[in-house]
């Protein structure tokens, strides 16, 4: 990987927070993440943009600011992103915060706060809302607050929205290191499972976090967003074996990954294979389909990909 490394505007003193923000083309929503970290209720920051090899003009946005430590490297993912952010970082708490997203003005208050009084904890987290790609307010279900159990309750399901809404202490990532680069979509879930096996946590479940819902975001894509789920599970299998529980709270969140999952994909099946050219992608999904979740398109397919079939060649 070739990196470029600059800074736009002055050296940066030694900050207690670092925000990294992770960037593919996604210039136009990057403005409001930076300026929701600029917003913030303390000072003691530092916001590190990684242009993760964009051929849009994510570099003139953050030279916008002269508070960015801009990094350019080239497309290796947004694991690979958020690991070059942390290298580059000086802060002792980090937060990464996706390009699209953006901070309440408390968030990093209320993370440092809850940090500083749970200091045998590697990570807080609090919540999002959801908003529209034009930044309203879309409603959302509330996620619930785990106080207890977290490893166990994040083997049957990730109730971490997105890294924007947690806190981690630096030193966490030297114990069980940085995002896995082979997990695109899950990389966070993945470090999650990893840190809650070893360490406690802490939720102090307030709403920091405004999580942008549109369509081309890394959750849209249900086949590859299946496959990489399952396979961060999977790499849990080992740790669970012999703990009655938590091979009961695994099998569970397979169960629920394959439904949720594979019951989405289905439904983009059948839409792009109505259309002419979408069938590629498609037949692609039905391959990620039949390989990890075959009940799904027994289920939700067959008869319908039947009818429409027949329905196109009539």
């Amino acid at each position: 990987m070739v990196l470029e490394s600059s800074r736009l505007g002055d050296m940066p003193k030694k900050s207690q927070i670092s925000v990294v923000i992770p960037c593919y083309n996604q210039a136009r929503f990057l403005g409001e993440a930076i300026e929701s970290v600029l917003r913030q209720t303390v000072r003691d920051f530092e916001v590190i943009v990684v242009d993760d090899g964009s051929s849009d003009n994510t570099r003139e946005v953050a030279a916008r600011y002269r508070e960015v430590r801009y990094n350019r490297q080239d497309n290796g993912g947004v694991s690979a992103a958020r690991n070059t952010g942390l290298s580059e970082s000086k802060g002792d708490y980090l937060i990464f915060l996706d390009a699209d997203d953006r901070l309440l003005p408390h968030a990093l208050e209320t993370g440092l706060n809850n940090l500083q009084s749970h200091p045998h904890c590697a990570f807080v987290w609090g919540h999002s809302q959801h908003i529209a790609e034009d930044g309203t307010p879309v409603a959302s279900r509330p996620k619930p607050r785990i106080e207890r159990h977290h490893y166990r309750e994040l083997l049957r399901t990730n109730y971490i929205r997105t890294p924007g809404e947690v806190m981690y202490r630096r030193a966490v990532f030297e114990a069980v290191g940085n995002f896995d680069t082979s997990l695109q979509g899950p990389e966070d879930y993945d470090l999650n499972l990893r840190i809650t096996r070893s360490f406690p946590v802490f939720c102090h479940g307030q709403v920091i976090n405004e999580y942008r819902v549109h369509n081309a975001s890394a959750t849209a894509n249900s086949g590859p967003m299946l496959r990489m789920t399952l396979a961060a599970l999977r790499q849990q299998r080992a740790f669970v074996k012999g703990n009655r529980e938590f091979e009961e709270a695994y099998e569970f969140g397979l169960k629920s990954w394959r439904e949720f999952l594979g019951t989405r994909l289905a439904n983009e099946v059948l839409i792009k294979i109505r259309s002419s050219d979408r069938r590629d992608e498609a037949l692609r999904g039905l391959w990620i389909l039949l390989n990890y979740y075959p009940l799904g398109f027994l289920r939700h397919v067959s008869g319908r990909l039947r009818q429409t079939l027949s329905t196109a060649k009539s």
